[in-house]
């Protein structure tokens, strides 16, 4: 569910037409759209506070007596209900496989690629301080 809720929504409808079989569902509840707290901790062990708010879409749907549930940031409708769609098609054996060979893997490997280079740029602006205090 984490990297179907990190994709975009293209990313998901690219995936799938590449031939990823996806049976009609129906909507249970939402996409509904509304707003999450996120907390913090100063020093990562002290005292919780509310940090911000942040939008959040969320979407239940059912699929041959299968439900699936999907959360997603932001106020994308047709994202957290895609999602959710896939969700419950994941719970059948029949489309596990394909979904995860043609879907959830190639999403998975392009969301590694993008942390890796991220963290990669990050690290080129890293201050070493036991090198500036070996100067003094």
């Amino acid at each position: 569910m984490a990297v179907l809720a990190r994709a975009d929504r293209e990313a998901l409808r690219a995936a799938l037409a590449d031939g990823a079989p996806l049976p009609g569902w129906t909507r249970l509840r939402g996409p509904e759209t509304g707003l999450l707290m996120l907390r913090g901790r100063m020093g990562g062990d002290g005292q919780a506070f509310n940090l911000t708010e942040t939008t959040i879409t969320r979407c239940t749907v059912s699929m041959d007596g299968r439900m699936g549930h999907a959360t997603v940031l932001g106020r994308d409708a047709a994202h957290a209900e895609l999602a959710a769609a896939i969700d419950a098609a994941m719970q059948d054996a029949a489309f596990r496989e394909t979904l995860r060979q043609r879907v959830i893997e190639p999403l998975a490997a392009a969301q590694e690629a993008a942390r890796a280079r991220d963290a990669r740029r990050a690290e080129a602006t890293r201050v070493r301080f036991h090198t500036m205090a070996a100067m003094r």
